[in-house]
């Protein structure tokens, strides 16, 4: 236009692009997707992530916690604040509470993955024969400190385990529940000898050695499950999640995170 100032000019379609650029950087029906995860799934999680937010254009916003225990990170207590959560993640029994407390919808939770319990020692510390029950016994009576999980594990062993193999009273006052803390950061500080926790909850951890599994008669396998909370802003968004983590394309990560997929199970 004659006469018209060109740095005014400029001003106007910089500023007409920036509203632009504001107004759609995601695709139709982008959300803020709200999940906690039990640490169990805690590592595939993570690593599938960010495929899930590039394909859909979501973002996820990710808290931690036990699928169960007193602590205030703990999965159910973070439902019963209220906290604004979509998804949740989390041992598959504990689920199941949630769906008959009316704090997790019933419909559309799935299993997600398998779970077993191994023991982790400092790294380069010696690494004890736990292949069979007497062997594991052996060195649970042998350990001078034992910590676990305050989760499904941690319960298993206290609650069920020690007292399997009759030692529950030689547990007392050298084996202590570990709240809102990885066992391996507490082994791998010289805190306890040994730990136990789901090996995919192991693994992402420095400074520990895990020893192996425990053995098949002495070890309980615990299917982490996803669901979708009762007040989830986004329905739509929180089934394409679910679709993604139980889909084939997942798999190689979740075992890679050492866990089993439900969906390769069995074969």
């Amino acid at each position: 236009m004659t006469g018209s100032d060109p740095r005014s000019t400029g001003g106007v379609i910089s500023r007409t692009l920036a509203l632009l650029l504001l107004a759609s950087p995601l695709p139709a029906g982008a959300a803020d997707l709200h999940v906690a995860s039990s640490g169990g799934f805690a590592a595939a999680y993570k690593a599938l992530a960010p495929e899930f937010e590039k394909r859909t254009g979501h973002t996820l916003v990710s808290v931690w916690g036990p699928s169960m225990g007193d602590t205030p990170q703990a999965i159910p207590n973070r439902l019963r604040q209220h906290q604004d959560i979509d998804v949740v993640i989390m041992v598959g029994d504990s689920l199941d509470k949630l769906v008959r407390e009316g704090e997790v919808m019933d419909v559309d939770h799935r299993v997600l993955a398998l779970s077993k319990i191994g023991m982790a020692v400092k790294a380069g510390a010696p690494h004890p024969d736990i292949s069979t029950v007497a062997a594991l016994k052996k060195v649970l009576l042998d350990a001078k400190s034992i910590a676990y999980s305050d989760s499904a594990s941690g319960v298993f062993l206290s609650t069920v385990l020690f007292e399997r193999l009759g030692i529950a009273d030689a547990m007392k006052g050298k084996a202590r529940m570990i709240p809102a803390e990885p066992v391996g950061a507490v082994v791998a500080r010289g805190e306890a000898e040994i730990g136990f926790q789901q090996i995919s909850e192991l693994l992402p951890l420095s400074g520990i050695d895990i020893v192996g599994p425990l053995p098949d008669d002495a070890q309980k396998v615990t299917p982490f499950s996803i669901g979708i909370a009762a007040g989830a802003r986004d329905k739509a968004a929180a089934e394409e999640l679910i679709a993604f983590l139980s889909s084939p394309e997942a798999a190689p990560l979740i075992v890679k995170s050492g866990l089993v997929p439900a969906n390769t199970a069995g074969r």
